[in-house]
């Protein structure tokens, strides 16, 4: 089996392909598709830096620069051609990993990627199955979200879930009122009440050498009524498709997603309403999303996060060299909770979706 040197979204109008591994050398993007547009270097490195952990307690310490590298593509400030660029990795400790050679983390990639790929595949910080790879992810989506910016198109994505607790949703707020552009870049919520019992959850976690996970929510506003397909190009589907190229994204859910399972037509349904010379719905089930199109209201979806399985607690595996049942405890550093680094990159993958639907 030949092991993939990269991973390549082949959109409508974008090629993006994501290359390079957690401990290799660099890691780094090439696109194909933009059209001539400027943008912002320094603003393009703002975001990504929401990304990289962090000094905080739920982070882990591998704390890279992840300076972005731009070799080709842009010139004067403007996009053009081949886009490529790429971060260098700095900050490994490869040893920290030599134990799961033949003892594979539980819930992780690596049972499945040895089977796959076998001695080619490198177990090193997860290899190409790493979070590291979402990087690169933040610079194609951060270059699209500087575009629609400028389109009049907005995404925001926040933190509605830690664990067991509850934050402020778009499901009980009208999201229409809220300005979300002020958010907190590092742990966004559209309520900080809950704040404090959700860094305690994650201070709990890693205390008991354990993760946990959550819920990340995202409000796409402006995008033009009708932008979209139907079927394999819908917005739901491109959207999705994108999403669960996120590691740790389990499940998704756009608008009031599972719970129109429990309602009957006439609650669910959107009713229609012109405001002034503008069609609007009076409530937002179904997300902003008819049929795979934009139906001018803000598309609205969450996906939730799972928590890492890097955790230093003992686990039960396996030894893939002698057939045996083992134990295992995972060296390294590694996040007590991902999901505050995984809001950007949930905007960074619909600014993706987005553009590329328009």
């Amino acid at each position: 089996m030949n092991y993939k040197e990269s991973s390549i979204f082949n959109g409508r109008k974008l090629k993006i392909e994501i290359f390079g591994a957690s401990h290799s050398e660099e890691i780094g993007v090439i696109v194909n598709g933009f059209k001539k547009e400027k943008v912002c270097q320094r603003k393009l490195q703002k975001f990504v830096d929401r990304r990289k952990a962090k000094n905080t307690a739920y982070s882990t310490k591998r704390l890279e620069q992840d300076k972005i590298i731009i070799e080709s593509g842009r010139t004067n400030g403007f996009l053009g051609g081949e886009f490529r660029a790429v971060i260098k990795n700095t900050n490994q400790n490869s040893k920290d990993y030599s134990n799961l050679i033949v003892t594979p983390r539980p819930s992780h990639a690596d049972f499945v990627a040895w089977q796959k790929y076998g001695k080619k595949f490198d177990y090193r910080g997860g290899g190409k199955f790493s979070g590291r790879l979402t990087a690169p992810m933040c610079i194609a989506g951060g270059l699209c979200k500087q575009i629609l910016e400028k389109k009049g198109i907005n995404i925001n994505a926040y933190i509605s879930q830690i664990g067991l607790v509850k934050g402020a949703s778009y499901k009980d707020t009208d999201i229409e009122k809220i300005d979300l552009n002020n958010l907190d870049g590092d742990f966004p919520l559209l309520d900080d009440s809950k704040k404090e019992q959700m860094l305690e959850v994650i201070e709990s976690a890693r205390n008991d050498l354990d993760s946990v996970g959550g819920i990340i929510e995202c409000v796409i506003k402006g995008v033009p009524i009708g932008a979209g397909e139907y079927m394999f190009d819908s917005l739901e589907s491109v959207i999705s498709g994108l999403a669960f190229a996120v590691p740790a994204v389990k499940g998704i859910e756009f608008g009031s997603g599972f719970d129109l399972a429990s309602m009957l037509g006439s609650t669910a349904n959107d009713p229609f309403y012109y405001d002034g010379d503008k069609v609007k719905t009076k409530t937002n089930n179904n997300g902003g999303i008819n049929g795979g199109l934009a139906n001018g209201m803000p598309i609205t979806f969450r996906v939730v996060v799972k928590p890492t399985p890097s955790i230093a607690k003992e686990q039960d595996t396996i030894n893939i060299k002698t057939k045996e049942n083992a134990k295992l405890k995972i060296e390294g550093r590694h996040d007590a909770c991902i999901v505050p680094r995984a809001v950007p990159v949930i905007e960074a993958i619909s600014a993706i979706a987005i553009y590329d639907s328009l």
